[in-house]
């Protein structure tokens, strides 16, 4: 992207502006923050932008509530006077093209949500042609989408060459080359979550490139019933012990440590302010396990302290209780402490990264949920895929 000359030429650009929100005000704003210096730059080049994005799930009908409106003005306040932002009532519509047309060196258009348009999900062709022949180049800095086949993921970029990544984008690509491409000495992963059946192939892959596996959260508990440990009425999935047992026996013929809970904080109800005890080994019945106990954690910290780049997605208990968050906190604090280079992606595990003020801490934060979850599964992903291959 940087070797591109944007003077005189209108930039696409997909952005990520999916934020949360109440009403018409951004809770927060973090997505959109994270694609100005790729909108700044081109600007800044003498060229103009389009920046597309969706915003929840319309499913191809327009909904007030989810108007790209809002973002507008919000985004006019973040790049203040010296760029003017214009927003449109329409996809691809006559004003919508129009005004792409007019679009001048140094203006914004923010076009409506994408998913009011129904083909935006079903990757139609007509949309993409439309979007594409608004602008003269393509920039993908939405990598939360990059695993959708949908229009402005891979039907514009098809379409609209070059098509390059941003800077964001770029960060992304970066991050994942640490782990797979350019390993530095020992690398550790930490997945954690509910189900093992959300991250079967995220472990079987993992296993063929780090040397050791931390497992915490609800998943844990399926691993353990797989050895024969008594898990009381914690949360596991009896269909899939057999895979847990496969994946185990895996790491150990790869000679991939795999780590487990050794202690755990349990209750009777899946309540937060159900009376919680701290448990070594077997868990009784009538108990579940709701987070890693105090032993665990400090054997966690041991072996990020002893790594040298360390992955992480997903909580180690039931990080939305405040009385269940402590293992997740833990390993944030951990890794903003340590000299390891750190990549973290999935909701919760940004959300304890947030929650315990760490960001600046962390080697890099991704922007992507599914999107970063495939990456760690080893897939190609579509929005990628399709982009000039020799700007990558």
């Amino acid at each position: 992207m940087f070797n591109f000359d944007f003077d005189g030429k209108c930039a696409f650009i997909r952005v990520d502006f999916n934020v949360p929100m109440d009403g018409n005000v951004i809770n927060d704003d973090t997505r959109i923050r994270a694609a100005i210096p790729t909108i700044k730059h081109v600007l800044e080049s003498g060229g103009a932008v389009i920046c597309a994005s969706h915003l929840g799930r319309p499913k191809g009908k327009r909904v007030t509530s989810l108007s790209m409106a809002p973002i507008g003005k919000h985004l006019q306040d973040i790049l203040g006077d010296k760029f003017a932002v214009l927003s449109v009532d329409s996809v691809c519509g006559p004003t919508a093209l129009a005004a792409a047309e007019a679009l001048e060196a140094g203006e914004v258009l923010l076009l409506e949500n994408l998913r009011f348009e129904a083909g935006e999900t079903k990757n139609d062709a007509i949309l993409a042609k439309k979007l594409a022949s608004m602008a003269d180049v393509f920039i993908q800095e939405a990598f939360g989408t990059c695993h959708r086949h949908h229009a402005s993921t891979v039907g514009v970029p098809s379409l609209l060459k070059p098509a390059l990544p941003g800077k964001l984008l770029g960060k992304e690509i970066n991050a994942f080359q640490r782990i797979f491409k350019e390993p530095n000495g020992k690398l550790l992963a930490i997945i954690g979550g509910a189900k093992v059946s959300d991250k079967i192939i995220v472990l079987e892959n993992l296993i063929e490139k780090v040397d050791a596996i931390i497992i915490g959260g609800g998943m844990a508990y399926t691993f353990l019933r797989a050895q024969d440990k008594e898990i009381g009425d914690s949360l596991f999935e009896s269909e899939y012990l057999s895979v847990a047992k496969k994946i185990i026996n895996k790491a150990v013929k790869a000679n991939v440590e795999i780590h487990l809970p050794v202690d755990h904080k349990v209750a009777k109800e899946f309540d937060n302010n159900s009376n919680a005890k701290v448990i070594t080994g077997s868990i009784p019945e009538k108990y579940m396990g709701l987070d890693i106990g105090p032993e665990t954690i400090k054997k966690y910290q041991d072996l990020i302290a002893k790594a040298d780049t360390v992955v992480w997605n997903g909580p180690m208990g039931v990080f939305e209780f405040d009385n269940f968050s402590h293992g997740t906190s833990a390993i944030a604090q951990t890794l903003a402490n340590s000299e390891c280079v750190s990549i973290v992606g999935g909701g919760d595990s940004v959300a304890a990264i947030k929650k315990n003020n760490v960001e600046k801490n962390i080697s890099h934060i991704s922007t992507g949920g599914g999107a970063f979850l495939e990456m760690l599964e080893g897939k190609d992903l579509p929005g990628i895929a399709i982009l000039d291959q020799n700007k990558l």
